[in-house]
């Protein structure tokens, strides 16, 4: 009967460090997971059109106006969804003749992901200049 016990505790024990070294990992895939998100983030707004960005049907539409839309991120192994929020706005770069001696339009789109991993809110951003 103590063997049992002892074999009990002991497989426990080992289960409960088991965990804690599946968490790090957990949280590092999740992480990885935004990060090639945020990477899509600038691969679309690197590819839309000069037109597309800068006209009144943009997905980033002038400051202060802001865009939320709900994402689904990935998902873990088990199928549980990592979900977010993406918030986009794009303002222009202003500056003078002399700092732009070829009139060149200069917009600034901005991209915020907000998700939350367990307790922890985290929030990433990309800022992408777009020049004609």
């Amino acid at each position: 009967m103590m063997t049992l016990s002892i074999l009990t505790v002991l497989g426990l024990v080992l289960l409960k460090l088991s965990l804690n070294v599946l968490h790090p990992r957990q949280w590092t895939l999740q992480q990885s997971i935004s990060d090639a998100y945020m990477t899509y983030e600038t691969a679309y707004a690197e590819r839309v059109t000069f037109d597309t960005l800068t006209g009144t049907t943009s997905p980033w539409p002038i400051y202060p106006t802001v865009t939320n839309t709900a994402v689904v991120l990935g998902r873990l192994p088990g199928g549980t969804a990592i979900n977010g929020t993406i918030s986009r706005t794009r303002a222009e770069v202003v500056m003078t003749d002399a700092e732009n001696p070829a009139a060149m339009k200069i917009w600034k789109a901005q991209s915020v992901l907000t998700y939350r991993i367990g307790r922890r809110t985290y929030v990433k951003s990309r800022t992408i200049l777009r020049s004609q």
